[in-house]
């Protein structure tokens, strides 16, 4: 038996669970890792299959421990984040039936295009959120939904609502020695040391997203003045942008952009004192990390996806002001983001500083070596 109350489900506990969460980005989907940890401990007999976009392969990969299995959705109109292959839906939702899931989870949005999706895939019970005044599929295990509530609670309040308890509420991303291999062949990393270096991730998902480059290089070069290097961050798309920061700055950056694999982004992070960043998926993974950092907001909703803990994550509101001018503000002068983000990125140091001067001198390994301090 669970722990999960028998007027939830019925006679018996589910046996077979769908996830839906169909979105594209690292941060969507480790927001989500909470509540699939709570799902799993209340349910560990349970097969837990995610419905999502292919790239979620690599996810499923790394969190089996919550997730047994995904199912690659071909879309379905409506939702933006992958073309809708129309012809391959109804054999998609035959198949599904077919399957009979004890539990369908609508955990995509707020549920205007996601629960007729989730509904055809014909599981006995549905369970997710609703737009009041638009389709609720089951008053009782359909909560409505609240725009600025932040992601990770929102999940775990629909779980509450099914009466399976939440076991923390803290991210998690697992590294392993194949991930620390990956980052061991960029030679640019063999000098480091962990708790020595800044990461600086200008790039996001999306460009209204994005602050301006010519900002990170003025932050990148006053982390850079402190004595700690600067190392950037990004996939292949942003390799472009990122080049454009080190060409801004004075200083000399090592630049890993569109080198490095997700696993070994994270054990470069994980060894960082700190990370700089748009609101975008790498400033989860250093929540799940705990590593410090400041999260640059422009357009987005920092309610919903600013880093839960306040005291280890610093959020900044862009405000995009002209000129080097940001760092030499007249006195009675609104601080800018840039020295907002400065301020607190002076803190965060000064805070882990103290901290790794405690640390026993055994615990400084460079990155290269396969028994990092990476997934400690």
């Amino acid at each position: 038996m669970t722990g999960v109350p028998a007027k939830t489900f019925g006679s018996s506990a589910p046996r077979s669970v769908a996830v839906v969460r169909m979105l594209r980005g690292l941060g969507d989907m480790l927001c989500l890792v909470p509540a699939l940890r709570a799902l799993r401990a209340a349910l560990p007999k349970a097969g837990i299959t995610l419905i999502g976009l292919p790239w979620a392969k690599e996810f499923v990969a790394r969190f089996g421990h919550y997730v047994d299995e995904l199912v690659e959705s071909p879309g379905y109109p409506g939702i933006p984040e992958a073309a809708a292959r129309i012809d391959r839906l109804p054999r998609f939702f035959a198949a599904m039936q077919e399957r009979r899931f004890d539990l369908a989870l609508q955990m995509h949005g707020n549920g205007t295009v996601t629960n007729p999706f989730t509904v055809l895939l014909g599981a006995r019970l549905n369970a997710g959120f609703f737009v009041p005044g638009q389709f609720c599929p089951d008053r009782d295990r359909f909560l409505p939904y609240e725009e600025n509530e932040p992601e990770v609670i929102r999940h775990l309040r629909l779980l509450a609502l099914l009466g399976i308890s939440p076991v923390g509420e803290n991210l998690e991303f697992p590294l392993y020695k194949e991930d620390r291999r990956a980052l061991a062949v960029l030679p640019e990393t063999r000098n480091l040391w962990p708790r020595t270096y800044v990461c600086v991730h200008p790039g996001s998902s999306g460009r209204g997203r994005r602050w301006p480059a010519e900002r990170f290089a003025l932050l990148a070069d006053a982390i850079s003045d402190l004595g700690m290097p600067v190392v950037l961050t990004g996939n292949t798309s942003e390799a472009g942008l990122t080049r454009q920061v080190a060409r801004a700055m004075k200083a000399r950056p090592i630049d890993c952009s569109g080198r490095t694999t997700l696993g070994a982004i994270g054990v470069l992070l994980s060894n960082a004192m700190l990370l700089v960043s748009n609101d975008t998926g790498i400033s989860h993974l250093a929540a799940a990390l705990q590593v410090p950092s400041v999260v640059i907001f422009t357009d987005s909703e920092a309610d919903r996806w600013a880093p839960l803990d306040r005291d280890l994550h610093r959020v900044v509101a862009a405000d995009f002001p002209a000129g080097e001018a940001a760092l030499k503000s007249p006195a009675g002068r609104p601080k800018s983001d840039v020295e907002k983000a400065l301020a607190a990125a002076k803190e965060l140091l000064r805070r882990q500083r103290h901290e790794t001067d405690r640390e026993p001198l055994r615990s400084k390994v460079l990155l290269r070596h396969d028994g990092g301090s990476a997934g400690n």
